[in-house]
């Protein structure tokens, strides 16, 4: 089969000569007459199988007649990184030269007013991330309602990435009449939903089985400890030992890749690194570097495992066991492509266990160990988490319930003795034995003891009563005198104040039964 038997146009077909194309892809061969056609397209495959050109050449042929009006696309693809965006938009300038299309690129890092201004020119192709694709929709900047031709690259990696919400958003925001191109490497349940709910009567083309590595990659395991030195290290072993064209080193999280890169330039690597948290520019720059060869090895974050095409890589590494199982498929697929040779090799420390257990299961093989099989059964003891200096956790300060803590000799602490209380000589309630939580009496009434005395019968001198403005009049009259008390129950109970124990304690209390 050749290209000219596809349904392309002349134009097009020129175009596919003069790239160097001669024969298509089996993706390219059974996507490009359906699309071709206007009909809907479900496409199935592994990266590095020419999913670009599948659906390129048809949306070039089909938007040769008409033109595009001012913030009115008529085509829109919806790739999940500005690298894969900017690639594509790249594969469009080479295919489409003769056709005179306007190609707007939408990706986050640049400034707005390069893409407002092609948008106001009128765009027919519009090349996109969905979050800048709705920041200008947004500002008035793009309707949506002239697309003619959708196309969803690489649609687990959208879901990967939480952009499912947006292409949701985005697909209510199209006309109904439009054609959808849909391409992805897997069919979660997730993405097999958003087929069902915007795809009418696709044609499902699946070139692969479903996370299949390139026959082409060897790949293998090195075992290597958990300690991040060690492990560095281990790395640079390895990448002595196979002697090494120019290699991608996938990590997990974005702060690995900075630190080891810096580590790789400091043991006398030529490195670059790519992660989502640089700027446009440094991004495009390193990518550059990397193509033409000014530097031999590229830390990365996932950010570089989806669709990038640089096609002589000769090695690719994994510094850490991906978390889902298909990310291994589209990392090592970066190496192996179009029918070359590739070589892959993955560091697997003890707690990575259940994770490599799942990637072997997805490819449904074993990958060969470089050194070995190493024992796992520690790991699977302990549910792949090693222990600590402080042994296992949960095993430092754990005492008896409901007792102390546990010190580091494994002796029971017992808590701090508390203060010594004057024994309560009568046994009676507890609250008339409590003074400290009755608040304190002012300090006149220690200058009442005149009122014990039976010197109440006198009559007051009239200075007296001038002076204490009537207070003792009106507490005589609010209550009489009575005789002085008995002092045997002051005995019975002890308070703690000595002998300065106000009236309302000295009251005998009726006890609780």
């Amino acid at each position: 089969m050749s290209f000219e038997n596809l349904g392309l146009s002349p134009k097009v077909l020129s175009a596919v000569t003069a790239a160097g194309f001669t024969t298509p892809t089996p993706i390219q061969a059974q996507a490009i007459p359906h699309a071709v056609s206007g009909r809907d397209v479900l496409g199935i495959a592994q990266t590095g199988t020419g999913k670009t050109a599948s659906f390129a050449l048809p949306m070039l042929t089909r938007l040769e007649r008409g033109r595009a009006r001012a913030r009115m696309p008529r085509s829109l693809i919806l790739e999940p990184t500005r690298e894969l965006a900017a690639q594509v938009a790249e594969t469009f300038e080479i295919l489409g030269k003769s056709h005179k299309l306007t190609i707007a690129l939408l990706i986050g890092g640049v400034a707005y007013d390069e893409q407002d201004r092609k948008l106001d020119r009128g765009a027919d192709i519009v090349i996109a991330t969905p979050g800048r694709l709705l920041d200008h929709f947004e500002r008035g900047k793009l309707l949506l309602n002239g697309i003619e031709i959708l196309v969803i690259d690489e649609a687990d990696r959208m879901l990967d990435m939480g952009f499912i919400p947006d292409i949701e958003r985005i697909c209510k925001l199209l006309p109904f009449t439009r054609q959808t191109l849909f391409f992805s490497a897997t069919m979660p349940t997730e993405i097999q939903r958003l087929v069902n709910s915007f795809l009418h009567q696709p044609e499902r083309i699946e070139i692969a089985p479903q996370a299949t590595a390139a026959a082409t990659i060897v790949q293998r395991l090195k075992k290597t400890p958990e300690d991040p030195k060690a492990k560095r290290e281990a790395l640079r072993e390895l990448m002595r030992e196979t002697g090494v064209k120019n290699a991608i080193i996938f990590c997990n999280r974005k702060r690995d890749v900075g630190l080891l890169h810096r580590s790789l330039v400091k043991h006398g690597f030529s490195a670059g690194c790519l992660h989502g948290d640089m700027d446009q520019h440094q991004r495009t720059a390193t990518l550059d570097a990397f193509r033409n060869g000014s530097i031999a090895f590229l830390a990365a974050s996932d950010v570089a495992a989806r669709g990038l095409d640089i096609p002589d890589v000769s090695h690719i590494f994994n510094y850490d066991v991906p978390i889902h199982p298909e990310d291994y498929i589209h990392r090592i697929g970066r190496t192996g492509r179009a029918g070359r040779e590739g070589f892959t090799a993955m560091l697997v420390t003890p707690k990575d266990h259940k994770a490599l257990k799942a990637i072997e299961t997805l490819l449904k093989q074993d990958i060969p160990w470089l050194d070995g099989a190493p024992d796992f059964s520690e790991a699977r003891e302990t549910g792949g988490r090693s222990d600590g200096p402080r042994g296992r956790r949960g095993q430092r300060s754990r005492g008896p319930k409901g007792g102390g803590g546990q010190t580091r000799q494994g002796t029971q602490s017992s808590p701090p003795p508390k203060p010594t209380q004057a024994p309560n000589v009568a046994e009676g309630p507890k609250d008339a034995a409590r003074p400290e939580t009755t608040p304190r009496q002012p300090e006149p009434q220690r200058q009442a003891e005149p009122q014990r005395q039976p010197e109440h019968k006198r009559q007051p001198q009239p200075q007296r009563q001038h002076k204490d403005n009537g207070r003792d009049r009106r507490a005589h009259s609010a209550k009489p005198p009575q005789p002085a008390r008995p002092q045997a129950p002051r005995h019975s109970q002890s308070s703690g104040m000595g002998d300065h124990v106000p009236a309302f304690m000295m009251r005998p209390v009726r006890p609780v039964e």
